[in-house]
């Protein structure tokens, strides 16, 4: 079967390549997770071969015995040349932050459309990614970073107020801070040293993890923008309103809701102006933006799509996923002009509250029942220990729903929260 008219939606099979064979699509992917798994399932569907290429284990043949190929992320090049052992690819993609600069460097040796290396590196970086918006005259904070040996009195006295400490290349809020005085800044100076200080984030060996910077806050409300990007050109597929005020001091995203409410037509050119500044090219992208009456400053511009299974929040005609577009991008389908199926929909990321060993939920069948709710997806395991923001980083789940209008989307997403009641045993610190 022909590939499929963007506008009828449908994800049936891809049409075979030139030469007669399946189309081949490497995954860069850290772990085989929910997204990953995404992937995975819109490729079969769409008659697609794929390969993961991920760094979970280098000492056993296979484990998992899913062919995978055995990567470093930390050393590109040496993992290319693992990657060019093997017969070469239609396209390669990337999941999570850590997998892009393989996924880059790889595309970039074998002609693959992709995003190119210094692009993923500096929007990898929260440094580089400002300096490259400030050279592009896009608005930016008084922004500075300090080694973690740097003296913590000396920087809060030179320190504008109120404003925000946060790692370099941390994903979302993980170790993000907001301080209004000295001793804020202190504070919280130790704590994300602390946090980096962890050895699940000293094995990356990623140099820029030995720094913090420094950020003026900026005032206003939060939008996230998820697009396609080819050959240079920026397609928005959709624009999240986050209702939820982000204020400090920690910045616990809880609720997406698109379209917003509020124009966002100030939102939309920014996103172009800074896929430019960073010099991304192809492939997905997921934006971060704060706005408020005077200007829009971009925040985050990541060289990949929204992470976990907020994904999902998004339905295209002909029941596609995210996933299933990404792909067939990827495989050079001209999807321009695509837009998703819901006239609103949204997505919950359940907060995790004080956090501890999670024991368990109720209240699943009654948060489903709700009007507009489409799924409920509590990916906390029994056993499992949470900690809240600004170390932890993960949700106990997501809920989802979709609506006539984004204010009936948001209600329903609140309304299925209030029914779950989760339970909790206190976490035992050792000294």
């Amino acid at each position: 079967m022909s590939a499929a008219d963007p506008a009828s939606g449908s994800h049936g099979r891809l049409a075979p390549r030139e030469n007669g064979g399946v189309p081949r699509v490497l995954i860069v992917a850290a772990t085989t997770g929910y997204q990953t798994a995404a992937f995975a399932e819109a490729a079969r569907q769409l008659g697609v071969d794929v390969l993961l290429a991920t760094d979970r284990c280098h000492r056993l043949e296979d484990p998992w015995r899913d062919g995978a190929i055995a990567v470093r992320f930390e050393d590109p090049e040496a993992s290319v040349a693992a990657l060019r052992q093997h017969p070469r690819f239609d396209a390669v993609l990337a999941v999570g932050d850590r997998p892009l600069a393989v996924a880059a460097a790889y595309a970039s040796q074998a002609g693959l459309p992709f995003h190119p290396p210094e692009a993923v590196r500096a929007a990898r970086s929260k440094h580089l990614a400002r300096e490259r918006f400030r050279e592009a005259g896009l608005p930016v904070p008084r922004f500075h970073r300090i080694p973690l040996t740097a003296d913590a009195e000396a920087e809060a006295a030179r320190a504008p107020y109120p404003c925000v400490l946060k790692p370099l290349c941390l994903s979302g809020s993980r170790g993000v801070i907001r301080a209004d005085t000295p001793g804020e800044f202190r504070a919280a100076f130790r704590r994300i040293a602390a946090i980096l200080d962890r050895p699940e984030i000293r094995r990356y060996r990623d140099e820029s993890d030995r720094f913090i910077q420094v950020e003026s806050y900026i005032p206003g409300r939060e939008f996230s923008v998820e697009g396609l990007m080819t050959a240079g050109r920026l397609d928005i597929l959709a624009v999240f309103e986050k209702p939820d005020p982000l204020e400090g001091p920690f910045f616990e995203e809880t609720l997406y809701v698109t379209p917003p409410r509020v124009d966002v037509s100030r939102v939309r050119a920014a996103a172009v102006r800074a896929v430019h500044a960073l010099g991304l090219a192809h492939g997905p992208v997921h934006a971060e933006f704060r706005m408020n009456e005077s200007d829009v400053y971009p925040l985050e511009v990541a060289a990949r799509p929204i992470g976990g299974l907020c994904a999902r929040a998004l339905r295209f005609p002909g029941g596609q996923t995210l996933e299933h577009i990404i792909l067939r991008h990827a495989l050079g389908e001209n999807l321009s002009g695509l837009v998703p199926a819901d006239a609103a929909s949204g997505v919950m990321m359940i907060p995790i509250g004080a956090g501890g060993i999670y024991r368990g939920v109720e209240g699943e069948h009654a948060a489903a029942a709700v009007p507009g709710i489409f799924d409920v997806a509590i990916t906390a395991k029994q056993g499992q220990e949470f900690e809240p923001l600004p170390e932890g980083r993960s949700y106990l789940g997501f809920l989802f729903a979709a609506g006539a209008d984004s204010g009936a989307v948001e209600a329903s997403l609140r309304e299925a929260h209030g029914r779950l009641r989760f339970s909790w045993a206190e976490a035992l610190r050792t000294l």
